[in-house]
């Protein structure tokens, strides 16, 4: 309850009364809203007659506030407006059913004319269930009528990683490029390593700086993964480093001259880095990021990192680990 419609009790002091306003005098502006107000009254507008263009164009803008990636929100932007032009732009959203929803469904399979995979159909299933699920959240709809709809999800080939020989061998080459004779290169042991044993992610590798870098306990160096962006904060983490990883950064900051950006340069450069020390190990596949940071989690689940330890350690929610976590486990797990 707030003060305004609380009731005074008997050893309350009265108010004062409120002073009569000059003559002339401008009345009082009201304050501003709070910022959370202000996002619920715009929900609150939104009611079973809403058209469906209006409804979307809010759950667009709320959406574009939390922790969703923009590339996510676009995408279902682009989903919803297939909506729309299967059932109108101004149809009113209490209006649609279930029903309208599987023909929808239907309709995106065999009658709109244009290709939709399985990747597509599962993605555009998504952006309709969590679209229903907040206007119902919201009270804009009394009942969902995405809820019923089963979402399919896409069967997609277990990831490549590297196997303990292999992990060897890549070491091996890298080692060969920091130890060259002619121009000794520490950078691709540096980011190997780096990789292998904090399984970050290539962007997340991108935007590290030195002041991430935490080398206060020479026997346990620290890694911070820091965002810029609020929606990402709960991303945020400390990972461990190899203790001879410090001295190994140390060698590549005098070659590189590194000042601030761990790695001033662009991640296609990386990417080239990567893909060298694989030819030299001798991989039958391109040696990535994406490689090393798969390789990273299935070593760590072999070792008897928790699965939650282990989400927490590469940056996923647990929407996403629904996914992640049955490969990891499939790729930990000894052979039958």
């Amino acid at each position: 309850m707030t003060s305004d419609s609380a009731q005074l009790s008997l050893f309350d002091a009265l108010p004062p009364a409120a002073e009569p306003e000059p003559a002339g005098a401008a009345p009082a502006t009201p304050p501003a809203a709070a910022p959370i107000d202000q996002a619920r009254a715009g929900q609150s507008t939104l009611n079973a007659h809403t058209p469906l263009t209006n409804a979307v164009k809010a759950y667009l803008q709320h959406i574009a506030t939390t922790h969703l990636s923009p590339h996510t929100v676009k995408s279902f932007g682009y989903d919803l407006n297939i909506l729309m032009e299967f059932a109108a732009p101004q149809r009113p959203v209490g209006q649609i059913a279930f029903r309208d929803l599987e023909n929808f469904i239907d309709w995106l399979q065999n009658g709109r004319g244009v290709p939709c995979n399985a990747k597509s159909l599962s993605r555009r299933i998504t952006a309709l269930k969590a679209f229903f699920k907040w206007l119902n959240e919201i009270g804009a709809i009394d009942t969902d009528p995405a809820a019923p709809i089963t979402q399919r999800p896409v069967a997609t080939p277990l990831p490549d990683t590297l196997t303990d020989e292999q992990v060897r061998q890549v070491l091996a080459a890298a080692g060969e490029l920091r130890h060259h004779a002619e121009q000794p290169d520490a950078r691709p042991l540096l980011l190997v390593k780096l990789l292998l044993k904090t399984g970050i992610k290539k962007s997340e590798c991108m935007a590290l700086k030195l002041e991430h870098i935490d080398l206060s306990n020479p026997d346990e160096p620290a890694l911070w993964i820091r965002y810029q962006d609020p929606r990402y904060h709960r991303k945020e983490r400390k990972l461990r480093l190899e203790p001879a990883w410090a001295a190994l950064l140390q060698e590549y900051s005098a070659q590189y001259q590194i000042a601030h950006a761990l790695f001033p340069c662009t991640a296609r450069n990386l990417e080239y880095v990567l893909a060298e020390v694989g030819q030299r190990a001798g991989l039958p596949k391109q040696l990535s990021f994406e490689m090393l940071r798969w390789t990273c989690a299935v070593a760590d689940r072999r070792a008897g990192m928790t699965e939650e330890t282990l989400r927490h350690k590469l940056g996923l929610s647990e929407e996403r680990w629904h996914e992640v976590g049955p490969k990891i486990e499939k790729l930990a797990a000894p052979p039958l």
